[in-house]
């Protein structure tokens, strides 16, 4: 397994080991497709390692049935790997929606979904949080980002966190240990075209 060389090796006592194996704040944003599938993509290489994962997603609604989901779940259940939590908080609102009361219900779940991300946090109840538009509530003020960066920053253990969204505040990026911005060149939508199965869900 082909395994890349740091550009730089820093001057903090630490061994190749001890370094390689410290916890990761992950942050995909941009106006790009694919920053949650990516996300999935670590969430199922965290299954194969056998770790506890636990998904987050703040603006996707309970009805939608998302393929990594499904996935997951079925990964989960044959108890080869690690096991898999899923918990959404959002009621169905999206980046494209404006018409956003702080005060619905909607702001309410997200900010609950992040006080059991806290508590799951200081419990180290997962190695890997997908926190799937988590941006989204930071960008509304439903959230306290300067909150959330904090907490993030300070987590106990060796717990990675990956967060997804468009807009990520630049707290949160620069708090970060890798950033992906995805970068939109083209899409089906510019012509007209809807999402489709097997493609965006």
């Amino acid at each position: 397994m082909p395994q890349g060389q740091p550009a730089v090796v820093p001057d903090d006592g630490l061994s190749t080991r001890a370094r390689r194996d410290r916890p990761l704040l992950i942050v995909h944003t941009g106006d790009g497709k694919g920053k949650s599938t990516a996300a999935f993509g670590l969430a199922l290489r965290g299954w194969a390692q056998g770790w506890p994962v636990g998904v987050f997603q703040f603006v996707k609604s309970a009805k939608w049935r998302i393929g990594e989901e499904r996935a997951l779940r079925t990964l989960a259940a044959t108890g080869e790997g690690g096991a898999v939590t899923w918990h959404k908080m959002g009621e169905g609102w999206s980046w494209v929606q404006r018409r956003i009361d702080p005060g619905a219900e909607p702001a309410e779940a997200a900010r609950e979904g992040w006080a059991q991300i806290r508590r799951d946090l200081a419990a180290q109840t997962y190695q890997l949080y997908v926190l799937d538009e988590l941006t989204y509530p930071l960008k509304w003020g439903w959230i306290d980002v300067d909150e959330v960066v904090e907490v993030l920053r300070t987590r106990p253990g060796r717990q990675h966190v990956v967060v997804t969204g468009r807009a990520a505040p630049p707290a949160l990026l620069d708090a970060a240990d890798l950033v992906t911005e995805m970068t939109k060149v083209k899409h089906p939508m510019d012509a007209g075209q809807k999402g489709q199965r097997g493609i965006e869900w």
